[in-house]
């Protein structure tokens, strides 16, 4: 399991507008290949995100191809690079996205970065949904002991995204 982020890594507006650029390409790609099941989700969402005020929705209004595996250690820079292809595949729409952001919430100058940067993204019903993906992800890992430390932080930031999704009445059941 990758190390999250652990300082701010002060990359360009280039960068970031490449990675943009790269991760709404990716998203229009077809594939037959799954990165994240939808079985999956309906098992892992209730029972990682219990400790949230009722029943998280499982099922994502859309689904788009993504790296599946979009974390620091797969990012290069200052030129962008993304790097570890083998996981990619559709997976819920703003994946990537999420995944990078829940990688970087134990640093809070990275996590408001990647917030601002790919804010478009993330602040939509869609990347609220895959925030909560990813972040059951994290916490399930976590009881393997991966990542503990940022158990905290994705909890906190769980209970955020469920109140933002509340407010936007985006948490009726699919």
């Amino acid at each position: 399991m990758p190390a999250p982020v652990t300082t701010d890594p002060h990359l360009t507006a280039t960068w970031w507008s490449n990675l943009r650029t790269a991760l709404a390409r990716l998203s229009t790609v077809h594939t037959d290949r799954t990165a994240v099941r939808q079985a999956y989700l309906d098992r892992a969402l209730p029972k990682y995100l219990a400790f949230l005020d009722g029943p998280v929705p499982t099922v994502p209004r859309a689904w788009s191809t993504a790296h599946g595996d979009l974390h620091w250690a797969n990012l290069t820079g200052p030129e962008l690079g993304i790097l570890d292809w083998e996981g990619w595949g559709t997976a819920p729409a703003s994946y990537d996205a999420a995944l990078l952001h829940a990688y970087s919430v134990g640093t809070p100058r990275a996590a408001e970065r990647v917030r601002h940067e790919l804010a478009a993204v993330l602040d939509s019903e869609s990347g609220r949904f895959a925030e909560l993906v990813v972040i059951t992800e994290l916490l399930q890992s976590a009881e393997r002991g991966d990542n503990v430390d940022l158990v905290p932080a994705l909890r906190q930031r769980a209970e955020e995204v469920w109140h933002r999704m509340i407010a936007d009445g985006a948490t009726r059941a699919r």
